[in-house]
């Protein structure tokens, strides 16, 4: 199991529009951040966690094959904005959209027309296949849990992922968990996180508290709790600062996920 990360930054991503700070201006491709995404990939099934406006782009660098299912953790738009993007995609057949109740109303209200009865031509051919924490499914070899997570006071999902079949060969991840977006965690959500070679979290920056995601210590916390053995960091602002320096601060089995980072 393969996990591309296509992009590791927050709604405004980064370079922000305007700023001259040294994270803005930094030469360093590690400090490009766009909206967060990944693909999570076998040898026969390619699913894509969230699909925000950057998409396009994003994929622009990924060979053009079939995505059998889009995994939403909710429906903000640097989330959800890039699904009309998908058109291209649609040659392969429909596409299988999973989402709770909440992002699944939000997309059929934001995207009408791709769900009415007689569809114009060429929209993107979408299904939405509602889910619930707890609940496992299989998308072809890849089976995902999602997990509750709150998002300020918004419940949204995570998502622990792991293979079904072929056994992973040596130094492969058989499984992971993919949050984006948490600010707290109920503890009997933990056991749901906890036991998978990677955790993927979210971290916006060390220090000024916001209310609806972690801080990098808050991150480091979860991390402890779910006896990660290796964290990466995601959904990243500016303020968290050059990406180099924000490694060496670090502890040794925690790091920051920059885009285009593939992780087998």
């Amino acid at each position: 199991m393969k996990l591309t990360f296509l992009g590791t930054g927050t709604s405004c991503g980064v370079p922000v529009l305007g700023c001259q700070c040294p994270v803005c201006t930094s030469t360093d491709p590690h400090d490009r951040r766009l909206r967060c995404s990944a693909l999570v990939e076998t040898d026969t099934t390619r699913v894509l966690i969230d699909c925000g406006p950057d998409f396009r782009e994003q994929m622009l660098k990924q060979p053009f094959r079939k995505i059998d299912g889009i995994l939403v953790t909710h429906s903000h738009y640097d989330h959800v904005g890039g699904m009309d993007d998908l058109r291209p995609f649609c040659v392969f057949g429909d596409i299988d959209i999973y989402a709770d109740h909440r992002a699944a109303e939000n997309i059929r209200h934001n995207m009408p027309y791709c769900f009415v009865e007689n569809k114009y031509p060429g929209v993107p051919k979408l299904n939405l296949m509602e889910v619930e924490p707890h609940k496992p499914f299989t998308i072809g070899d890849i089976m995902v849990t999602p997990i509750r997570v709150m998002h300020g006071h918004i419940p949204i999902l995570g998502f622990r992922i792991s293979q079904t079949t072929t056994p992973p060969k040596a130094h492969e991840l058989s499984s992971l968990t993919y949050i984006t977006d948490m600010k707290t965690i109920s503890p009997d959500e933990i056991p749901y996180a906890s036991g998978t070679d990677l955790l993927i979290v979210n971290a916006l920056r060390f220090t000024k508290d916001h209310h609806s995601h972690l801080l990098v210590d808050e991150a480091l916390d979860f991390s402890r709790k779910v006896s990660a053995p290796l964290t990466l960091l995601i959904h990243s602002c500016h303020d968290i600062g050059l990406h180099e320096e924000v490694n060496r601060r670090l502890p040794s089995n925690v790091r920051l996920a920059y885009d285009g980072e593939v992780f087998v």
